[in-house]
């Protein structure tokens, strides 16, 4: 019986080509858009579960209040750590200081830089590293290194490393072991080295002569609690700790230390006013909505194609029930016409999904591979293909097996007046789905693009930096004479970040006038007495720093947002302290300019001048010489100083730009499913248009031969599917605009809603529907009415 059943349904197939082909092509994209849709969200939510810890690890993080405004922050003091393991040992497996890092790595004559992690030796165990060779316990040696399996190949080819020694920023580390890759959707990816603390305080001498320890949030703290230890009760235990240990002065802001779990990292990774609010989670539970729609737009296709030639097969529905087939063998006929077109669909839909995950993944940032190895997958692909064809032909198996017999055969059978009531529904479903997808990404891009025409308060034209790894601070003067004389700049500065970050912050200042209890913490850079020229920074009250003044060595720059937030009236000439008693003299205030990120006003910042070095250089390229010959030169002077540094450098527009990359990709996503989301509905009014003008074809010729003319008869055919979709809009625009009104929320700095996103989403979908329905509409127009009349 059901081989008789599907060979039925392959025969109707092939009847009816066009309404097959668009049923399989409807279907095959909107499953391969759920497939895709599907692979990014188990990417998304498998983050770090590679890791056999998963569920016992967390970071420490802490809240502080910043006079009402609780900031959180994932910068720990460097005292914390032996604390917890002291204070709380019952409770942690493991405790380890992390120090992310990007460090120069040299063997012999060669020299390559990496990404990497200095910890203490209980981490690799922790980050449950896949040892290629050598063992995790290896980096109790102070000298020990391990090495990722790419950066092992890239130093030492295809030689043995175990045992060789490297240079990590010029201190000689011995690799102890290699471990395979981080996977690509951890938070440790592409972290390539992991070396000891030890060699961390050998590097960074400053850690141990700090004065003030626990004042100093520049640390990250990892942890795996143990076997038996409930993290949320750890987390309430360790509360107080930072609180406790703190001066006087810096109780103010009561710091809270809390634990934030591994399974939070990556989807929940937003905080405001110290309550998680989510973050990527938000972009998991939106596609898998836009996933679910647009496969029931490709459903909703076949629902409508199949009614709407009901009557076609209602003849075929009588005989059937005239000699003997009971409605429930009517239902398994139909579907078992739907379920292997869903089959033919899905192997079509793998074959798209094959081909377009490279252009997928170039849009999204992943590395997505077909699982064609997975059994899992496939079970869950074929049963959500069985269930895609029975939600697809519910309908109208149901519909089409109530046909009465006897009123089929007599030739009495009526559609009745609203039997294309359901299929209208589905129509504006459709098409509102549709708009919304359309508004919604046009109000993202919007968003993006409303941030990047953000003045920025400086110029980044020909504006590069390089992260130096020597000391750059001793040589300053001759580097910048050498990089003058070459010609290839105009300007050189030197800094302890770059311009579009904050590393560090200060708080406890006091300055006259503030008021008692008020607590702060200003984002502090550190540059040399020529960075506002190299910049081009917009001094608006008193003067920049400049060499010719000894007293800068004790001089604040103060941009506005500062001032604003201090309450002084004439700035220039103001003491400002810091929490030992030390005063600054204001000289200047410089124009709000963004180095964070390009949505968040810009917080009330500080410059001094550097005190040591600050390891990072900026230059301002001659715009008389191409960037490429000019950067050749740059190189070539600071080889001079270091030949054994690989010279790195990156454009500061280019690094800005990086900051809408989360928001450009999930536009570029959203953008992708939204035309798809457009062709499977377009794909459907097409089908319709076509069944509309086959059933309507003796009035079109009855009315051609009475003197109708081709536009009359165009909007004739036209006129109630516009109506649909000028219904759709009505649907979709307040939908759009109460979510996206939401999402913008999400924003300090954003753009509004206009009217004309809208309007022209509007305009675009009824111009849309136009087209696809005028080419059936025309073509039965301009058909002989002749042969129309004798149509049977």
């Amino acid at each position: 019986m059901f081989k008789n059943y599907f060979k039925i349904a392959w025969r109707n197939l092939l009847k009816n080509k066009v309404s097959s082909i668009i049923n399989i092509s409807g279907l095959a994209v909107g499953i391969a858009v759920a497939f895709l849709i599907g692979l990014w969200i188990w990417n998304e939510v498998s983050f770090d579960k590679d890791n056999k810890n998963y569920s016992r690890i967390a970071k420490v993080m802490q809240n502080q209040n910043f006079n009402g405004d609780i900031q959180t922050w994932e910068g720990i003091p460097y005292p914390l750590a032996q604390a917890l393991r002291t204070n709380f040992k019952e409770d942690f497996k493991s405790v380890s200081l992390f120090s992310w890092s990007n460090s120069i790595l040299l063997y012999n004559d060669k020299s390559i830089s990496q990404d990497g992690l200095y910890v203490e030796p209980n981490a690799p165990a922790m980050l449950d590293l896949k040892m290629l060779q050598g063992n995790l316990s290896a980096l109790q040696d102070p000298s020990a290194i391990f090495l990722s399996e790419s950066a092992a190949k890239a130093i030492f080819n295809n030689s043995n490393p175990i045992n060789q020694i490297i240079k990590v920023e010029n201190f000689p580390a011995k690799v102890a072991g290699v471990y395979k890759d981080m996977p690509d959707n951890s938070t440790f990816k592409n972290q390539n080295f992991i070396a000891t603390w030890a060699l961390k305080l050998k590097i960074a001498t400053w850690i141990q002569n700090m004065q003030n320890p626990w004042g100093n949030n520049g640390f990250s703290i990892y942890v795996q609690l143990a076997d038996n230890a409930d993290m949320k009760r750890v987390s309430a235990k360790i509360k107080d700790l930072k609180l406790n240990n703190v001066r006087a002065d810096e109780r103010v802001t009561k710091p809270a230390l809390f634990l934030q779990p591994m399974s939070k990292w990556h989807l929940y990774a937003e905080f405001k006013n110290g309550v998680n609010t989510g973050g990527r989670i938000q972009y998991v539970w939106w596609f898998a909505i836009i996933g679910a729609f647009v496969l029931l737009l490709a459903c909703i296709n076949f629902m409508n194609l199949s009614t709407a030639r009901s009557e076609k097969r209602a003849k075929e529905v009588g005989i059937r029930k005239a000699v003997g087939s009971l409605r429930q063998q009517l239902i398994a006929q139909f579907l078992s016409e739907s379920i292997l077109t869903a089959f033919l669909a899905f192997f079509a839909s793998i074959i798209i999904v094959a081909l377009s995950l490279p252009f997928f993944n170039a849009i999204s940032d992943k590395h997505i591979q077909m699982p064609w190895d997975n059994v899992y997958f496939w079970l869950i692909a074929i049963a959500f293909t069985l269930f895609t064809g029975t939600i697809a032909g519910s309908y109208p198996a149901f519909y089409l097996s109530r046909f009465n017999p006897v009123k089929v055969l007599k030739g009495t059978f009526a559609a009745g007046r609203f039997s294309s009531l359901p299929r209208k529904v589905l129509v504006v479903t459709q098409f509102a789905v549709s708009v919304i997808l359309i508004i919604g990404t046009v109000v993202i891009y919007q968003q993006i693009q409303f941030a990047k025409n953000r003045p920025l308060g400086y110029s980044s034209s020909g504006l590069v930096f390089f992260s130096m790894h020597y000391d750059i601070h001793a040589h300053f003067n001759a580097i910048e004479n050498d990089l003058k004389k070459s010609g290839a700049v105009v300007q050189v500065a030197e800094s302890g970040s770059p311009v579009t970050a904050v590393y560090s912050s200060n708080g406890g200042m006091s300055w006259r006038g503030k008021v008692p209890g008020t607590s702060n913490d200003f984002p502090m850079s550190e540059v040399s007495s020529n960075y506002g020229k190299t910049v081009d920074w917009q001094i608006i009250q008193g003067r920049d720093f400049s060499k010719e003044f000894p007293s800068d060595s004790a001089a604040f720059v103060l941009n506005e947002s500062a001032v604003k937030f201090m309450g002084l009236k004439h700035p220039v000439g103001e003491q400002v302290s810091f929490s030992d008693g030390v005063a600054f003299t204001v000289i200047g205030v410089v124009k709000d300019f963004v180095m964070e990120s390009p949505y968040a006003p810009v917080r009330p910042s500080m410059f001094r001048l550097l005190r040591h070095n600050g390891g990072m250089l900026t230059v301002k390229l001659n715009p008389a010489m191409s960037a490429h010959d000019a950067l050749a030169k740059v190189s070539g002077v600071l080889k001079n100083y270091n030949p054994a540094e690989a010279i790195e450098y990156k454009f500061v527009d280019e690094e800005y730009a990086k900051k809408f990359g989360d928001e450009e990709r999930i536009g570029n996503l959203a953008t992708v499913f939204a035309i798809l989301a457009i062709f499977i509905s377009c794909l459907g009014l097409f089908g319709l248009a076509s069944f509309v003008a086959e059933q309507r074809t003796k009035e079109i010729g009855v009315r051609k031969v009475l003197g109708a003319s081709v536009f009359k008869l165009w909007k004739l055919l036209s006129k109630d599917f516009v109506t649909l979709v000028a219904i759709s809009l009505l649907v979709a625009t307040p939908v759009a605009y109460y979510f996206m009104h939401n999402w913008l929320q999400n924003y300090q700095y954003r753009t509004n809603l206009s009217w004309w996103i809208f309007a022209a989403t509007g305009f675009g979908a009824l111009m849309t529907t136009l087209i696809t329905v005028s080419f059936q509409a025309i073509k039965a127009a301009i058909a002989n009415p002749v042969k129309s009349l004798r149509t049977e």
